[in-house]
């Protein structure tokens, strides 16, 4: 089912009004009604009874985004949320790697001693913890000096801040955070390609799959490092919106340049 985005954001973010000098475009978005003067919206189209939210030159109206770009703003969006909830967990992670780096051999008395009681149990299922992979990382990381263990708390410190500033940037459509999003994406992909030879897991497939697809998306919709034409197509393409939103709304056909 096709989504109807220029309702659904007016329905959630109310309708934007316009009156512009230009008395044809003017008539054409302005009705009367028996309970009064409507204006037509810029987003969806509909008539909405009241006074319009601005009046100026046509050329002046609000760019309000509809369509395709609200489609595109949503996805943007949805990829903030990802970066913002992956952001706050790796922070966790590096709050843990840091305590443990302050209390080393309390951890390793605590783990060995639970290794000791859950030993059994998993030998009753057949499964050998001390061969166990998981048990092996955690056990290696028992070896790590507490310097290297800190400076692994600040590298993942540092990448959680990437991925926060990159949430917040997303959010509110920031070209900067796109450009911010591709570059920092796209220098972990070999990491992440490397993971898989390591061991296959569908979360790391989906995750894979997820960061190649915003990769291309953002660089593509958003004409970066020169796709499609690069910024001055991206600035050609908002400036052209800007002065014919009126008009497209009005449903006045524009002669082509």
């Amino acid at each position: 089912m096709k989504i109807d985005w220029d309702r659904r954001t007016c329905a959630r973010k109310g309708h934007v009004t316009y009156a512009p000098d230009d008395p044809r475009l003017r008539i054409r978005l302005h009705a009367r009604t028996a309970l009064g003067e409507a204006w037509r919206c810029l987003r969806c189209g509909d008539f909405v009874l009241g006074e319009p939210h601005g009046s100026g030159p046509a050329a002046e109206a609000p760019l309000v985004p509809r369509g395709k770009v609200l489609r595109d703003l949503f996805v943007l969006r949805f990829l903030a949320v990802e970066r913002a909830v992956r952001g706050v967990f790796i922070v966790l992670v590096a709050v843990a790697v840091w305590k443990f780096s302050n209390s080393q051999d309390a951890v390793r008395r605590l783990f060995d001693e639970y290794l000791d009681v859950f030993r059994p149990v998993f030998r009753h299922f057949h499964y050998d913890l001390d061969h166990s992979p998981v048990v092996g990382s955690v056990q290696k990381a028992f070896g790590y000096r507490h310097s290297t263990l800190v400076l692994v708390a600040g590298l993942l410190l540092a990448y959680a801040l990437i991925e926060l500033v990159e949430a917040v940037g997303l959010w509110y459509a920031k070209r900067w955070a796109e450009y911010l999003t591709v570059v920092a994406t796209a220098a972990f992909l070999p990491l992440e390609i490397y993971e898989l030879t390591e061991h296959i897991s569908w979360l790391k497939i989906a995750t894979l799959v997820l960061n190649i697809l915003a990769v291309l998306y953002i660089a593509l919709t958003k004409r970066l490092f020169g796709l499609r034409g690069g910024r001055r197509k991206f600035d050609e393409e908002r400036h052209s919106a800007s002065l014919l939103e009126v008009e497209e709304s009005a449903g006045v056909a524009h002669a082509p340049l």
